[in-house]
């Protein structure tokens, strides 16, 4: 089956306001997709990035912008000053990867539902109540918060070295089966194209 892997961040604004257009596109087509939460700052630090934390004034004030411009294109709330961010991404990560093991809810809807609960609902997505509130609402077991933390920490480890291998350096990352690279949010329409012609 045609398949995309899709590595991101919890933490990124920019994989938040790819709302569900990658489930849209991967219906579209038929396509699987593999979602890979993945440790982003190590992807910086691996791959040349540089951290949020240590950019340059004018680069974070250009990304201020952009977010503000995006949400209004998009038409998707967002608070580009969350009040709790950044904050642990792990637990958000391993939830997802638990429950894409576990299978029977929507998991792109939860993936997008812990980004939501993030940039526009001022909720801490390290939190075990937040993240048990969104299995819960896409259709999975609110014990997946506890259950599987060790294979969750491997697997996110896993997908962090895989990322890296793949040639991937930022968040959201979408790579198809014949290795297409997008990144960003705002290359969607362009996986869709590449979709549409194969």
């Amino acid at each position: 089956m045609r398949h995309i892997d899709y590595y991101f961040t919890v933490l990124s604004p920019w994989a938040y306001l790819a709302g569900t257009r990658l489930e849209e596109i991967a219906g579209k087509h038929g396509v699987n997709v593999t979602y890979k939460p993945m440790d982003i700052m190590a992807i910086f630090e691996r791959t040349g990035g540089v951290k949020p934390a240590e950019r340059h004034a004018s680069r974070m004030e250009y990304r201020m912008q952009e977010l503000l411009r995006w949400s209004k294109e998009l038409e998707i709330d967002l608070n580009p000053n969350p009040a709790f961010w950044p904050t642990n991404p792990a637990p958000a990560s391993y939830a997802i990867i638990a429950a894409q093991k576990a299978g029977g809810g929507d998991l792109g809807a939860l993936v997008h539902g812990l980004m939501r609960a993030c940039w526009a609902e001022e909720k801490d997505i390290a939190q075990d109540d937040v993240i048990g509130d969104q299995l819960e609402a896409h259709g999975f077991s609110r014990g997946l918060t506890m259950s599987g933390l060790m294979e969750g920490a491997d697997t996110y480890a896993a997908n962090t070295d895989a990322a890296v291998k793949a040639g991937v350096f930022g968040s959201p990352f979408y790579i198809t089966e014949d290795d297409a690279r997008f990144w960003g949010q705002d290359r969607l329409h362009l996986l869709d194209a590449h979709l549409g012609a194969r």
